[in-house]
């Protein structure tokens, strides 16, 4: 099925639904695929109000905020705000950065200067929450509680690597072993294959934690964009509002640009 159908039937749903995220019961086989390896130059999270996360915002030469051109595709508000308050703030460092929307279960990737690369649906970790629990990432799969398999929130500093396996991954958390990925498919009664192109993201729970996407995804978008270079991934909260998280806030464009500094 083509993704930009799949993509498009999808969020036409999401206009209808209200969205609940569904914790999946899922094998301790499955999740052996998602067993990561270690990191030679470790990449992990560096929140908004760490030194050197947020900048001034960045204008125009005609004065006026910069803002993420998503093209054709409709985000969800928060993702739109949180992409106009990135390049309004330069806080992704004029980098590569996605943005991934947990209720919406969509990933968007965008260039340095805020043009739209592509989008896709992912499956993400089975338990709602926006925090990892303390060093799970130094705990075996299996001693992996079903309510502790969450996807955190965040502004993460992120990079291409290779698992154990050898398979290329793009690091997200390193600490809490978090990293986005091709979808595995190894696991027949997962369906994880299916539940990446279903219309709705009601579905899309799975994972220990990672971030499963479409092989031609990660393969035409996330290699491309990341290649030879870090990145910025922000996770979108799903139990918390998005400021809490980033420090970030909605722009209007008739606000002075020394008024907007404050993310």
């Amino acid at each position: 099925m083509n993704t930009l159908r799949i993509l498009g039937a999808r969020l036409a749903s999401r206009l209808r639904l209200s969205l609940m995220a569904a914790a999946v019961a899922t094998s301790q086989q499955a999740h052996a695929s998602d067993a990561l390896g270690m990191s030679p130059e470790p990449v992990g999270r560096a929140r908004a109000s760490d030194p050197g996360a947020a900048s001034a915002p960045a204008a125009t030469s005609a004065g006026t905020l910069k803002r993420a051109r998503f093209g054709a595709s409709i985000p969800s508000d928060e993702a739109r705000q949180l992409a106009d308050w990135i390049l309004a703030s330069n806080n992704n460092r004029r980098l590569p950065f996605l943005i991934v929307d947990k209720k919406q279960a969509v990933v968007y990737a965008f260039h340095a200067d805020g043009l739209l690369q592509g989008m896709a649906p992912v499956l993400l970790g089975s338990a709602v929450g926006d925090d990892s629990v303390p060093r799970i990432g130094q705990r075996k799969l299996s001693a992996i509680r079903p309510d502790e398999r969450t996807t955190p929130a965040g502004r993460f500093v992120a990079a291409l690597d290779r698992n154990l396996h050898g398979a290329e991954i793009l690091w997200v958390d390193y600490n809490a072993a978090i990293s986005l990925h091709r979808v595995v498919t190894s696991v027949a009664k997962e369906r994880r294959a299916q539940r990446l192109t279903s219309p709705t993201p009601l579905d899309n729970r799975i994972s220990f934690g990672c971030i499963n996407v479409p092989v031609e995804f990660f393969d035409q978008v996330i290699r491309h964009a990341f290649k030879g270079t870090n990145g910025i991934v922000y996770v979108l909260p799903e139990t918390r509002p998005a400021h809490e998280v980033f420090g970030s806030r909605k722009l209007d464009e008739r606000a002075p640009l020394r008024m907007i500094d404050e993310g």
